[in-house]
């Protein structure tokens, strides 16, 4: 499916954000603050529109999708950029040693995982200790007139627009349905807390549309345990 939907990717997911998907993703680099020289990873970076912004400050990021199709688009558009390396990646079997990155993240990406707490798992896994996590995700709205025009969105108009605007309208059906059906902002808190990640936090995006979540992995002696039983907090500034 994400196959079908890379030429038009991009511009689709524009339109249909109506210009939210900028303010998304400079949100996102804020709050993963890549510094010169270290070593990210973007998982389900499509094609790598996000992993070029992490980059633009001379970190090296590697661009992880599980479709082979939107790491193609990926290579064409960012052909000449050394900081941004493509790499074709299952998100609950990450191929990449363990303490590796200094950071790492996922935009609109954790929910199309079969298994979303295996992939935040393996995110723990190849982060360094100390190294941070920043997810970007569709989520819900705390006010019910916001969830409930939101929703309308979802079920009525984008189906139409994507008919428009993207190169396989049928994918973005499930697109919405896959938006409605993923859990709230403080269950993926809790995921990310039972991963071992801790100063696990976030914030609401375009009134809780969006939410961005963060946290850091502990800085454990070896062998010890990572505490999994941290408290989501709320209210962080990106």
């Amino acid at each position: 499916m994400f196959d079908d939907v890379s030429t038009h990717y991009d511009r689709t997911n524009n339109v249909l954000s109506v210009g939210n998907a900028l303010l998304w993703r400079v949100a996102t680099t804020k709050a993963v603050a890549p510094k010169r020289g270290e070593r990210i990873l973007d998982l389900a970076a499509g094609t790598g529109t996000s992993s070029a912004s992490l980059a633009a400050g001379g970190a090296q990021v590697v661009a992880a999708d599980f479709s082979p199709g939107m790491i193609e688009v990926g290579k064409k558009q960012q052909v000449g950029n050394r900081n941004v390396e493509f790499v074709v990646a299952d998100g609950m079997d990450l191929p990449f040693a363990d303490d590796e990155f200094d950071a790492v993240t996922i935009s609109f990406g954790l929910r199309n995982i079969v298994e979303p707490r295996t992939a935040l798992a393996e995110l723990y896994r190849v982060t360094k200790p100390g190294g941070r996590i920043v997810i970007c995700e569709f989520s819900t709205p705390p006010v019910g007139v916001v969830k409930f025009g939101y929703s309308t969105y979802l079920q009525r108009f984008m189906p139409a627009i994507a008919k428009l605007a993207s190169s396989n309208p049928d994918a973005y059906t499930y697109l919405a349905d896959s938006i409605e059906a993923w859990p709230n902002q403080k269950t993926l808190a809790g995921w990310m807390s039972a991963a071992g990640f801790t100063e696990v936090g976030y914030r609401n995006l375009t009134f809780g549309i969006v939410a961005l979540h963060r946290g850091t992995k502990p800085r454990t002696p070896a062998g010890a345990a990572a505490p999994t039983d941290a408290a989501p907090s709320v209210g962080l500034t990106s």
